[in-house]
């Protein structure tokens, strides 16, 4: 398989096959983000022979005779090969429609079980697509795109040069509505700045609100020496929020989202972990965040924060 550098994924695409697309992120500005900085390169589309090379291989996987001697044996059903690709990259779906095209039917050629496709994807690259394009790819199998919109606090989208407004983020995820492709949000508890947790908060579950996520999952921020933040904060233009107060937003979060979604602490940066679906496990999800949310914690959860080399 081709693979450049790190591969990203959300947790719940764990069963998913990782297909590169493309490396790297065309954006590149977020303060924050220090994810490819080890890539020689801004942004680069993997060729289509490598894509389809790597389909033969993953081909051969579901074809192993060993695994279906394997599943017949302990009577389970004849392997089939993946029912969802992952398109590996920053935001493959920026990509031109009819790249996208190209890369779904050789997966439907080569894995004929597959049903669904899914990607990162920046909002705006959901702005470069008609409503026919996009409807177009939902058929093709394009569904359930992640898209790190962060926040919906437009002071701190502004300062971390994140290319979008609140207002044009809500538009474009109407739009994937339209067009029948479901979506999963990230939202980056901590980028607000110390003492706007609560802000942010109240801004982002308001808009969450007026969308139909699968997941929203939330992250926290942590901030490396090799970030544009870094630089920010040693020249005094930014401060950080406090553990407690990144905890204290996922709480408020938690307890103003008004639609039906399961909200879960995803990755490494999280030390603290909560997972339910809502409204259902609202009380259960609050109360422990509660019992974690004390003063005597900070201490211990920033030692977590300080420790993690890499996301």
């Amino acid at each position: 398989m081709h693979y450049t550098g790190t591969i990203w994924r959300p947790p719940y695409e764990a069963d998913s096959l990782l297909l590169e697309a493309t490396a790297d992120c065309t954006h590149h500005c977020c303060k924050f983000c220090t994810l490819y900085e080890n890539l020689p390169f801004r942004f680069r589309m993997s060729p289509l022979e490598d894509i389809e090379a790597d389909l033969r291989e993953a081909q051969l996987w579901a074809c192993d005779p060993l695994a279906r001697l394997s599943a017949q044996l302990q009577g389970l059903p004849r392997p089939e090969g993946p029912r969802r690709v992952f398109l590996v990259g920053a935001n493959p779906f920026v990509l031109l429609p009819q790249r996208l095209e190209a890369i779904a039917q050789k997966i439907r050629d080569y894995l004929p079980a597959c049903q669904t496709i899914g990607c990162f994807s920046r909002v705006t690259d959901i702005a470069l697509k008609t409503h026919e394009e996009l409807q177009r790819l939902r058929q093709l199998g394009f569904d359930n795109l992640t898209i790190g919109v962060e926040t919906a606090d437009d002071e701190a989208l502004a300062f971390m040069d994140k290319g979008y407004t609140a207002e044009e983020a809500l538009r474009q995820v109407k739009r994937l509505d339209e067009a029948g492709i479901s979506y999963s949000f990230l939202y980056l508890a901590g980028i607000s700045g110390a003492g706007l947790g609560r802000r942010g908060a109240l801004a982002s579950a308001d808009w969450f609100n007026q969308t139909r996520p699968r997941i929203i999952g939330s992250s926290m921020l942590t901030v490396y020496p090799e970030s544009r933040l870094y630089s920010e904060i040693q020249a005094g233009r930014w401060r950080e929020e406090s553990e407690l107060e990144k905890l204290e937003e996922v709480r408020l979060l938690v307890e103003r989202l008004e639609i039906p979604v399961r909200f879960a602490t995803l990755g490494a940066s999280n030390a603290v972990q909560v997972d339910g679906t809502l409204p259902r496990d609202r009380r259960q999800m609050l109360a422990h965040l509660a019992a974690v949310c004390r003063s005597e914690n900070e201490t211990e959860l920033r030692r977590y924060r300080t420790s993690l080399r890499h996301l």
